[in-house]
């Protein structure tokens, strides 16, 4: 089942169980694959790996969006956020540990043959194609800079 089926299979039980954040979540996913969808012009929809990134940003906007509001003292703002993070998280798959995620990159520096910050960019490229879905840009980019330092 394609993400655009199980998102819509999902509105709908979020609809009879009048679930409203969950809902307003599905909602966004479902405008953002369409979205992506036209600008690609592409008949048979998105990659794998282009529904990942497309999900992995609206946790990340959702994320931000939350942090804002806590700062300013929203918290009326910044919950439905986090809960709407929490829904769009369950359609990616199972997100590594930072310790599943050091192991990788070592494989990977090792692979490439990386000695240093110089090859900051051969490894983050190798790394965020690899780990796609499974972790986050910025724990990618922490780890490397931490192994290549």
């Amino acid at each position: 089942m394609s993400l655009q089926e199980r998102v819509m299979t999902e509105m709908k039980s979020a609809m009879r169980a009048k679930d409203t954040v969950k809902l307003e979540a599905l909602r966004a996913i479902k405008s953002e694959l369409l979205l992506a969808q036209t600008k690609s012009a592409s008949k048979e929809g998105l990659t794998e790996e282009e529904e990942l990134k497309l999900l992995q940003k609206l946790v990340k906007q959702r994320r931000d969006s939350a942090v804002i509001y806590k700062e300013q003292g929203r918290e009326d703002l910044a919950q439905p956020e986090i809960d709407q993070a929490a829904v769009i998280s369950l359609f990616l798959p199972e997100q590594l540990s930072e310790a599943e995620v050091e192991a990788k990159v070592e494989e990977i520096i090792e692979r490439v043959g990386a000695e240093g910050m110089k090859d900051m960019g051969k490894v983050m490229a190798i790394a965020s194609t690899e780990l796609t879905g499974k972790a986050d840009g910025k724990t990618i980019s922490v780890v490397v800079k931490r192994k290549l330092s």
